[in-house]
């Protein structure tokens, strides 16, 4: 999904869950408005506590990729069937000049 997409699907009230898997840190410098902190290491228990439905949209960023990919992987062979990755991450997100939300 595009970053356009999603700030647009934001705009509108019917934004995907946003799954942000980078570290605590990284979260708390910047992070998409309404993304979820869910670290790679725990992003199944994390999907599991926010009651996600196998086909729900889901939306998946770490700062440049191969994290993000990894968890599009475990949730795939959990069974989610509408997974995507942000195209660019948070990299191209913030280079863009969209909104960020600093803190928890």
């Amino acid at each position: 999904m595009t970053a356009e997409e999603l700030k647009g699907l934001i705009k509108t009230g019917r934004a995907p869950l946003i799954l942000d898997v980078r570290s605590g840190f990284e979260f708390n410098s910047g992070h998409i408005s309404g993304a979820v902190h869910a670290p790679l290491t725990s992003v199944l228990n994390v999907l599991a506590a926010v009651s996600c439905a196998k086909d729900d949209p889901v939306v998946i960023t770490c700062e440049h990729g191969p994290r993000a990919q990894l968890a599009k992987v475990l949730l795939k062979m959990r069974g989610f069937r509408r997974v995507e990755l942000l195209d660019g991450h948070m990299a191209h997100w913030r280079g863009m000049g969209l909104a960020v939300k600093k803190g928890p």
